[in-house]
């Protein structure tokens, strides 16, 4: 009678086993969902077209920053604005994929000291329905990671209005 429950003991063990391991990936596939809303929790931008402009609002991330997603050149990117930068920022490694061409080298002040940049031209630029078209911007050699700076090249041009934990962005037509 024993032998006989030893296959039974196996199946109820890789079974209990199973279990835990699909508890375990769907655990970790809601907290990085959970993680990233906290970064950027303006994944899904919608924008509201009015009498002579476009509107839309970003939301402050657990950081305090306002990130949200965009284009360059029509690639998909990820934008931190910053009023701070006074062009738009590009890590020099994401040149090639956006299609930015490198152009003469000048020196920049950052919090880190001085770094260098290439000047450059991205030739549209999208956050949700407000669009950028011939803006100023830097390939900068020291900025790491892939989120671009959205600089006052393209800042200064739109109307911002901070409420609490949002960030309105006005584009008048």
């Amino acid at each position: 009678m024993a032998n006989n429950d030893l296959p039974g003991r196996r199946l109820g063990k890789g079974m209990l086993v199973a279990a835990w391991l699909g508890i375990i990936v769907l655990l970790t596939y809601y907290f990085s969902g959970v993680e990233d809303d906290r970064y950027n929790p303006n994944r899904d931008l919608s924008s509201i077209a009015g009498n002579g402009y476009t509107e839309l609002t970003l939301r402050r991330n657990a950081q305090g920053h306002y990130v949200a997603p965009g284009q360059i050149n029509g690639k998909p990117v990820t934008f931190l604005l910053d009023t701070g930068a006074t062009m738009v920022a590009v890590p020099y490694h994401m040149a090639d994929q956006l299609g930015l061409r490198k152009g003469r080298a000048v020196p920049i002040k950052t919090a880190n000291g001085t770094s260098k940049s290439y000047l450059t031209t991205i030739e549209e630029l999208r956050l949700g329905e407000i669009v950028a078209m011939q803006v100023r911007g830097g390939l900068a050699v020291g900025l790491t990671g892939n989120e671009i700076l959205l600089g006052m090249s393209v800042l200064a041009d739109l109307e911002i209005i901070q409420r609490g934990n949002s960030l309105i962005i006005r584009q008048y037509r």
